[in-house]
């Protein structure tokens, strides 16, 4: 098994700090409307579920977007990262298997169009850094 190349893992693991941002601040316009908003639900007990579950896809876009300087192998850095990816996306499910327990409504609307908008700028970029974290980890399989 190769070593892998520190300073590339450091490049790959490096997000845009601007992509980064702007899920931050679509994930709290999620947690807004959510705690604040008018919603109403058709099951008891739906709206404290969606709300600990948005506070769950907070702590996973939150290690999504951490540094991985603190683990000392590069190989399990690429690992944690690709975990964290994982993470966000089934916890984005989850939050989206939530949304049609609620009744419609101007914030039912709201809340799931900004999870749609969560959605689609987690896949702006995510992909291409799944697919780098990745080769990465499968070069070191090649010889």
């Amino acid at each position: 098994m190769r070593e892998l190349d520190p300073a590339q893992v450091r490049a790959a693991l490096a997000l845009d700090p601007e992509w980064s941002a702007a899920l931050q601040a679509q994930w709290c316009e999620l947690i807004e409307i959510a705690v604040w908003g008018d919603l109403s639900t058709v099951r008891l007990g739906t709206a404290p579920r969606l709300r600990k579950r948005l506070l769950e896809l907070g702590e996973r876009l939150k290690s999504l977007t951490a540094s991985r300087a603190w683990i000392p192998h590069p190989r399990e850095q690429l690992k944690s990262a690709l975990a964290a990816a994982l993470g966000a996306r089934e916890t984005l499910t989850a939050v989206a298997g939530a949304l049609p327990e609620l009744a419609p409504g101007p914030d039912a609307a709201r809340l799931a169009a900004s999870h749609q908008a969560l959605c689609a700028l987690l896949e702006r970029n995510l992909p291409a850094y799944e697919n780098a974290w990745a080769h990465l980890l499968d070069t070191q399989l090649d010889d």
